[in-house]
């Protein structure tokens, strides 16, 4: 076989120019784009309350049995120093008072497993501004709270409502009350 030039000159020039790749280009580096600082994480809020006065959690705090001259009580706070309701025996009287101190409002709700009750309600006599309701040491509704069932409630217009605890020191001032 014989190759002439100018039939092996096509062939040999494409051989040639398929050699000629140039050299592959470096690029660059692209830099990472800055990350991007978080939001600020906001807190969620609280969720509402829950409709039903029993679903709600208990009022932080314990229940205080003391006993004075004039009869008994039943204070309960986070703290000896800080009542948050009282609940007082007047043995002369033979009247419970319930007393929730803040501004003195005209009627005190009383919630227990077996309904709510509203009494009429005022001014505390003291030195402590307080809503005081007082009932006759007979009145049902005073079991009522003494037996609810674990709980109950206490709301006074304007002031949070306490979700109190059942406890044998409630019914104890009762039964100071009827003897």
């Amino acid at each position: 076989m014989r190759f002439t030039l100018p039939s092996a000159m096509p062939a040999a020039a494409f051989v040639l120019l398929a050699s000629c790749v140039g050299a592959p280009q470096q690029r660059a580096p692209v830099p990472a784009p800055a990350p991007r600082p978080a939001p600020a994480a906001q807190p969620a809020p609280p969720p509402p309350p829950p409709a039903d006065w029993q679903d709600r959690a208990t009022t932080a705090g314990d229940w205080r049995y003391q006993v004075d001259g004039a009869g008994s009580a039943a204070l309960f706070g986070p703290d000896a120093q800080g009542s948050l309701f009282v609940i007082r025996c007047d043995r002369t009287t033979r009247r419970v008072s319930l007393l929730r101190p803040g501004p003195a409002q005209a009627a005190m709700t009383v919630r227990t497993s077996y309904g709510a009750v509203n009494w009429p309600a005022g001014p505390a006599t003291g030195a402590i501004a307080a809503t005081q309701a007082t009932r006759a040491a007979s009145d049902a509704t005073l079991d009522q709270i003494a037996y609810s069932r674990g709980r109950f409630a206490v709301e006074v217009q304007g002031l949070e409502m306490l979700v109190l605890p059942s406890w044998a020191e409630v019914g104890r001032v009762v039964e100071d009350c009827r003897a």
